[in-house]
């Protein structure tokens, strides 16, 4: 046995009243503190570690666009993201979030029409960039989201991505110029996107890695990532230097936080340890409503 240093008296062993007595108090205080709000039930966009954005394409579908913003600022959301910009009135949607004092965090500049991977489409690419510069300077964006594009038949992946690599080299001083960062999202094949020749982190991270420039990153949605790949807080750390922003939705379903698999408090807390401050995305469908949905991702950023 170990001796005890001089001036190290034996503490007394614990008895069985003594256990039961400490547990209960350890629970006493689990109660209590489990029954004191997190957030503020009225305001739960109002979070205390992560700051989201509404994907207002996806919550209060059933309202006017430039309403669901308002939504969005009631629930105290601080920031909204967006997918195209075109049928949109940008300047009344600009001066809305001026007034309401609520960040775009981002919108889409390429989308699903065109081919990125297509050397045929690189001049539509580069002129859609230019607007989206332009809509981006009049948000106040300093995002803007690009997808990469379906398959082609007989064209392998690697010269698909090359093809990626070359549109996005066309256009990265242009958004260097313009200060906005041109967000690459890979998307998963398995559920939404099957066909599509980007998926998953690995590649998403070779490309924009080759394309060597601070403003061409990735879109993280960690819905995508998920079912791509998982281990979603260990491909986090692998490629924590190319991320220029980050979604998110519960998956199965794409809703709120709580609704599927993920254990978002712990990917979240992840995510804040290894750096990152920009906003999240929530694109994700409410599943009851918008308001049990913002308290649920408030729930989530809980930890």
């Amino acid at each position: 046995m170990k001796s005890l240093p001089a001036n190290k008296t034996p503490e007394p062993l614990p008895t069985r009243r003594g256990v039961l007595g400490a547990g209960a108090s350890l629970l006493g205080a689990s109660t209590l503190g489990a029954s004191a709000p997190a957030f503020d039930e009225t305001r739960p966009g109002r979070t205390k570690h992560t700051r989201f954005a509404v994907n207002v394409e996806m919550w209060w579908t059933e309202l006017p666009f430039l309403d669901r913003v308002r939504k969005a600022a009631e629930l105290g959301f601080p920031a909204i993201e967006l997918w195209p910009a075109k049928g949109k009135d940008i300047a009344a949607l600009a001066e809305l979030t001026a007034e309401l004092e609520i960040d775009v965090a981002q919108f889409t500049a390429w989308g699903f029409e065109r081919r990125l991977n297509d050397p045929a489409n690189h001049g539509a690419f580069e002129e859609a960039i230019g607007k989206a510069c332009e809509v981006a300077r009049t948000l106040g964006a300093k995002r803007a989201t690009v997808v990469a594009g379906d398959d082609r038949s007989g064209i392998p992946k690697k010269r698909l991505h090359e093809q990626v690599i070359e549109g996005l080299r066309r256009v990265a001083t242009t958004a260097a110029t313009n200060d906005v960062t041109l967000i690459l999202e890979p998307m998963n094949v398995r559920v939404d996107h099957p066909g599509h020749c980007l998926y998953g982190s690995e590649d998403a991270i070779a490309i924009c890695r080759e394309v060597a420039s601070t403003h061409v990153k990735i879109n993280w949605d960690l819905y995508h990532m998920q079912i791509s790949e998982g281990d979603l807080c260990g491909h986090l750390a692998d490629g924590f230097d190319q991320i220029g922003y980050v979604q998110l939705a519960d998956h199965p379903g794409r809703n709120e936080p709580g609704t599927g698999e993920i254990h978002y408090p712990r990917v979240l807390k992840k995510l804040a340890e290894l750096g990152y401050e920009g906003y999240v995305g929530l694109e994700c469908r409410p599943r009851v409503s918008e308001l049990d949905a913002a308290r649920a991702v408030a729930r989530a950023d809980a930890w």
